[in-house]
């Protein structure tokens, strides 16, 4: 029953979307609008194919994908260290957590020319970039994860003589895995924004300098491939994250 929902569900959801594209296009078509601004689908879909043979798609996707990957990486390892570790010492966490909330509050768009300062046009600056934003997310929902653990758990690992280091591994992390995860599944968007806004303000390549490249060119052709390109990998990842978190939580 429920798979034939899921089916039902996926099949209209093409149709819209499919219903939108052919409405797109055929608008663009008779003149409804000026293309210049958006394109439309088939004009993509040839600017893709050219994108495609010259090899240039390889080469911009691969740099990209390098650094949200390397500062998804970082930033989850470094979010959940630290959010068990402040969640766990108190006097430590009553110091850091409001620094690290106010240095979130801080747009990073605004840093991002300090990180390039910083690390160079290179890939350190994308990677930190990315990176940093990846570790807000999962910082603090490891953090809310860990202090909102049920009291009774943690007795019952005192009880059967769990020392911290084992309590905090066996009991506090497992438990909040699920928030863990909730933090990791909004890193990955934080992780490709981060990459592409260090590719704006200073790169010579990857899809964050294609675009700003394609868009000093009216070329809004290009424009529009790459962001199909990362829509369509922000959907891959979502769905490999789904399946991974799935079977992470089987034991639920």
């Amino acid at each position: 029953m429920k798979k034939t929902k899921d089916i039902k569900i996926t099949m209209i959801r093409i149709a819209l979307i499919g219903f939108a594209l052919l409405a797109w296009e055929l608008s663009a078509r008779k003149g409804l609008y000026n293309t210049i601004f958006t394109s439309y689908p088939s004009e993509i879909l040839l600017d893709l194919k050219e994108f495609y043979l010259s090899g240039e798609l390889i080469k911009h996707s691969s740099i990209t994908l390098k650094e949200a990957s390397l500062g998804l990486l970082y930033g989850t390892l470094t979010g959940i260290l630290f959010g068990l570790i402040l969640s766990q010492i108190k006097a430590l966490g009553s110091i850091f957590v409001p620094i690290i909330t106010a240095i979130h509050g801080v747009p990073q768009l605004t840093l991002a020319p300090v990180y390039v300062l910083w690390f160079g046009l290179g890939l350190t600056s994308k990677i930190f970039l990315s990176g940093l934003m990846v570790f807000f997310n999962v910082f603090f929902a490891t953090y809310a994860g860990a202090n909102n653990i049920e009291p009774k758990l943690v007795e019952s690992a005192k009880i059967l003589c769990a020392n911290r280091l084992e309590t905090l591994f066996l009991v506090i992390f497992p438990t909040s895995l699920p928030w863990i995860l909730s933090g990791i599944k909004s890193g990955l968007g934080s992780c490709l924004v981060g990459a592409i806004i260090g590719e704006y303000i200073g790169a010579s390549a990857g899809f964050g300098w294609m675009i700003s490249y394609a868009t000093s060119f009216f070329n809004i052709s290009r424009v529009m491939s790459c962001i199909l390109i990362l829509l369509v990998v922000g959907v891959v990842i979502n769905h490999v994250m789904d399946a991974v978190e799935g079977w992470l939580l089987r034991w639920q």
